[in-house]
């Protein structure tokens, strides 16, 4: 009886494992089908851990557009923003490693590979002295990078910077657990896809991203669904390094020794963002705020024409 119970648990633990194979497959083919991130446009760095995808438009002083670490997140964030400042600007925006379509490899991702990341990139690639545009949780290496590279970043614009107190965690026991859970074969990318389903990231955009639901365009839904899956099951290790804590770092002591002139701006409706802001000015005094009235997360997509105009405020009048 022992041996047919074995053998039953066995059979059906393996029929699960295939279908959640399966399924894992077919959700990727469903989110990837539109190739919607692919275009004329792209262009490829070869950079040491893999090639950065970036476009390049317009003429002028340099402006590099940096996205957010969150599920989904690509240069596309800054699409409504990028046409609006091609005149004055060489514009630059880039697909994080492990993001977008640049490549996604099986490895540990982390601040201080990022800051690398956009280093090498602003060195190599564009060559000047460039000015910035970031938002969320990439705020703090771009602020490493500033530290460490004075000569290469100019001005700097983050959008709804990451918590500082959040940034200060660091991985645990628990966290390093759902890390490497995430990265089992199959089971861990069987739970990646339940996480990064239509209906989960239409929840994040009506929940988080935007203050008006009604303002969501269902291709914002199918580019992040895309920039999530582009890449097959190797797209989950950038958000198992994410939840893992291993893209946080305490930057206080950067912050405060930065001298670049920084704009910070907040959707107005983002939770606790007038203190998270205020607690980057507490210490660096020299950062200026501005609030996008009904906007949340990710205001640059819900009211690109009032970031673009506090954008060229900062830019061109000071």
């Amino acid at each position: 009886m022992n041996k047919k119970l074995a053998t039953t648990a066995i059979l059906l633990s393996g029929s699960s494992i295939a279908a959640m194979h399966v399924i894992n497959r077919v959700h990727t083919s469903l989110c990837t089908s539109k190739s919607l991130l692919k275009n004329f446009e792209n262009r490829y760095y070869e950079w040491r851990f893999g090639k950065i995808r970036y476009q390049k438009k317009g003429s002028g002083t340099p402006l590099l557009f940096i996205h957010d670490l969150t599920i989904g997140s690509s240069n596309y964030e800054y699409h409504r923003l990028i046409n609006n400042l091609t005149e004055k600007h060489e514009i630059y925006s880039i697909d994080l490693l492990g993001y977008g379509l640049s490549d996604k490899p099986s490895m540990t991702y982390t601040n201080n590979l990022y800051e690398q990341l956009i280093t090498d990139f602003i060195k190599n690639i564009i060559g000047k002295k460039t000015s910035v545009i970031v938002s969320g949780e990439s705020v703090p290496f771009v602020i490493l990078a500033c530290h460490n590279n004075p000569e290469i970043i100019n001005k700097l614009i983050c959008i709804n910077p990451q918590n500082l107190y959040l940034q200060n965690q660091i991985p645990s026991k628990q966290t390093k657990m759902m890390k490497l859970f995430l990265e089992v074969p199959v089971l861990g990318t069987f739970t990646y896809h339940v996480l990064t389903n239509k209906h989960m990231m239409q929840k994040l955009f009506s929940e988080q991203y935007f203050c008006d639901p009604g303002e969501i365009k269902e291709k914002y839904i199918f580019n992040y669904l895309e920039a999530a899956h582009a890449g097959g099951y190797n797209s989950k290790y950038t958000f198992a390094s994410y939840v893992g804590k291993y893209m946080n770092m305490n930057i206080l002591h950067e912050l405060k020794e930065i001298n670049n002139s920084i704009l910070m701006i907040g959707g107005e409706q983002e939770e606790n963002i007038k203190t998270t802001i205020e607690n980057y000015q507490y210490y660096n005094a020299a950062i200026e705020e501005v609030y996008i009235p009904d906007t949340k997360h990710l205001p640059h997509l819900e009211a690109p024409d009032e970031i673009i105009e506090q954008i060229k405020i900062f830019l061109y009048n000071k």
